[in-house]
């Protein structure tokens, strides 16, 4: 199948909503993330909800921290909502022409957006992960992507791609229905 563009302006949309949101609600994830990763670690709790994280970047003077790791992050939500919705577009035609029907069922649907959605993690795990190793570093002393990526094994790049094949957020619900 040669390039489409009407699957290119979708995945091309997708990706500039996915950087849109990233930016605007990036500090809600960065203290939910830093508050999960703590609440994981079973040690002394420092943070009892999400405002107790925001409230110590307001009073280290570090607000801005809760900024790291975005550009990370924007580069995989971008990646990835493009593969996702190209790849959702690709194998949905192609079933599409494979079966010789003009509509795609329920069963189908959910299978082609899982396959979309399966690829995509895949492809932007390694991205992810070095984004919550930013998010979770101490305020202001977050790495570069490069010696986030290259700190750890190719193998730890990919921690929680299991999980991350299942995550819901990767399956638009859109395209779920």
């Amino acid at each position: 199948m040669a390039v489409n563009l009407e699957s290119l302006s979708e995945a091309t949309s997708g990706a500039i909503g996915a950087l849109l949101s990233t930016t605007i609600l990036y500090p809600l994830d960065t203290c939910k993330t830093k508050y999960q990763a703590e609440a994981r670690s079973r040690g002394r709790q420092k943070y009892r909800n999400l405002t107790d994280v925001f409230l110590e970047a307001i009073s280290k003077g570090q607000v801005l921290s809760l900024y790291q790791g975005l550009g990370t992050k924007n580069l995989q939500s971008f990646i990835a909502q493009f593969v996702y919705f190209y790849g959702y577009s690709y194998f949905k035609k192609l079933y599409l022409r494979r079966s010789g029907t003009k509509s795609i069922g329920t069963k189908a649907n959910l299978i082609v957006a899982a396959a979309a959605g399966a690829c995509t993690a895949i492809v932007t795990q390694p991205l992810d992960t070095a984004a919550s190793r930013m998010q979770t570093s101490a305020f202001g002393k977050s790495k570069g992507l490069w010696e986030t990526l290259t700190e750890g094994t190719w193998s730890e790049a990919f921690d929680g791609l299991g999980i991350s094949t299942l995550d819901l957020q990767s399956c638009n619900s859109v395209h779920c229905i």
